[in-house]
């Protein structure tokens, strides 16, 4: 993967001579980008945490804490930019590391509501997913020129576009409950999230590892 540079065009490239610095995000315009980001994730997880609760919803509660939790970690990315190597790759395995324990709490929770309650509403979890859907697209648009960088940048676009896929999942996922008339499929909606949360904690970890070691 082509690594950006840290350059006053932040979309700009490396072409693989030399070693080129990765994009740190320390420039006006990112940090705009993730103002806006979060205050688009925060009003996203009011609404969808809402229904969430009226509906019991695995999916939707899934979706409504990846709200908050994207929220909460865009801004310790805003916080964090500009400082060491260090201290931005130890904020991105912070991040890495809670989105493993939401991603273990959704499939906990995804498990619990397979034991008990009716199935949800369909239509209220298709159109919760696409108001989801709205609202991450917005912020991908926003981060898309900032998609590579450090981890503490990485770690930013991965968690977006991991939404974009679960806003999609929790829309299908309203429509195979209102044909199915069943809870399980917003239960197995659940427990793919979860698995997918994983994988991306994963890699904004390896990611931090390496660059604490290269940093120290």
């Amino acid at each position: 993967m082509t690594d950006s540079l840290s350059s006053p065009d932040p979309a700009a490239t490396g072409c693989g001579c030399g070693s080129a610095a990765k994009f740190d995000g320390a420039t006006p315009a990112y940090r705009r980008i993730l103002m806006a980001v979060i205050g688009i994730n925060g009003a996203a997880f009011v609404a969808i945490a809402g229904g969430a609760a009226l509906q019991g919803s695995a999916s939707l509660g899934a979706n409504a804490l990846d709200f908050l939790a994207d929220a909460a970690t865009y801004g310790i990315s805003l916080a964090v930019i500009g400082r060491s190597a260090a201290a931005r790759s130890g904020a991105a395995m912070v991040k890495g590391a809670s989105l493993a324990v939401l991603a273990l709490f959704i499939l906990g929770y995804a498990i619990w509501r397979a034991t008990s309650g009716a199935p949800p509403e369909g239509f209220v979890i298709t159109g919760l997913g696409a108001f989801g859907f709205v609202a991450n697209a917005l912020a991908a648009l926003l981060l898309v020129r900032h998609r590579e960088g450090d981890a503490n940048v990485r770690s930013v676009w991965l968690c977006t576009r991991n939404d974009l896929i679960q806003s999609l999942v929790v829309a299908g996922t309203g429509v195979a409950v209102w044909l199915t008339a069943s809870r399980w499929p917003d239960l197995i909606a659940g427990a793919i999230l979860a698995v997918v949360f994983l994988q991306s904690a994963w890699s904004i970890l390896k990611q931090s590892r390496d660059e604490l070691r290269a940093a120290k």
